[in-house]
């Protein structure tokens, strides 16, 4: 999900990097932010793709091939398509936590040493709520301290597949995702309103440290993106 809120803004920063490829994988195609993409550094071949997290695992397969076959090499995995919406329970789970599981089980296939791939690198998109849940929001918390348990364990077992991970955490960002959402069992009507009152930060912020979470790619480091700050979490 490279092109809304943080991701579009992230692919901006990415761009500006010393980047041979970025392809975007979203739902929603978005010719223009495409266009934008590649104007900021056309050194950069920017290419889009169709693609929606919840489909399943051999799908995802068959995209990377695809993929893999026309560029040859990736480096970099970030997962980042998110929802929140606690009263669509399964969606939720499955674009937040089930397709990040069949992405990442898909490239290994491509960069399993043990299959004589060369590796890689796999950025999730978590949130602070993995490790402070906002409880009027059970399931979309709970689908996002998911992701940083699946990823902590993708971590520690690159001595045996070549693929590192970690994840960036953002806090309460300015997108469209907060400005109005459903609590489980509508446990508290006025949620989005009440998080509006915390202090925030702007997708840009969040954005340039995101990338600089990725140049720093430290294995199993989880990462919390809050307040215009990058900091490490103890977990």
């Amino acid at each position: 999900a490279g092109l809304g809120g943080i991701g579009l803004d992230t692919s901006r920063e990415l761009v500006k990097r010393d980047l041979k490829n970025l392809v975007i994988l979203d739902r929603i195609d978005n010719p223009a932010a495409i266009a934008e993409l590649k104007a900021i550094n056309p050194k950069v071949t920017v290419t889009f793709y169709p693609y929606d997290v919840t489909t399943p695992l051999a799908e995802t397969t068959k995209l990377l091939k695809t993929i893999f076959a026309q560029l040859k090499t990736v480096d970099v995995l970030i997962n980042g398509a998110g929802i929140l919406d606690d009263h669509q329970i399964e969606r939720t789970i499955a674009v937040n936590f089930t397709g990040l599981v069949n992405t990442t089980t898909a490239i290994l296939d491509f960069w399993d040493k043990r299959k004589g791939g060369p590796g890689g690198v796999i950025c999730n998109i978590g949130s602070v709520t993995g490790f402070n849940a906002i409880y009027q929001v059970p399931v979309y918390s709970a689908s996002k301290a998911a992701v940083v348990s699946f990823t902590q364990s993708i971590a520690k077992l690159a001595n045996i597949t070549g693929v590192t991970a970690f994840t960036v955490n953002p806090g309460i960002t300015k997108t469209t995702l907060v400005h109005k959402f459903n609590s489980w069992l509508d446990v508290e009507p006025r949620v989005a309103e009440k998080l509006d009152e915390h202090p925030t930060q702007t997708t840009l912020s969040c954005a340039q440290n995101f990338v600089k979470a990725i140049e720093l790619n430290q294995n199993g480091a989880i990462w919390k993106l809050d307040l215009g700050t990058l900091e490490p979490i103890q977990w």
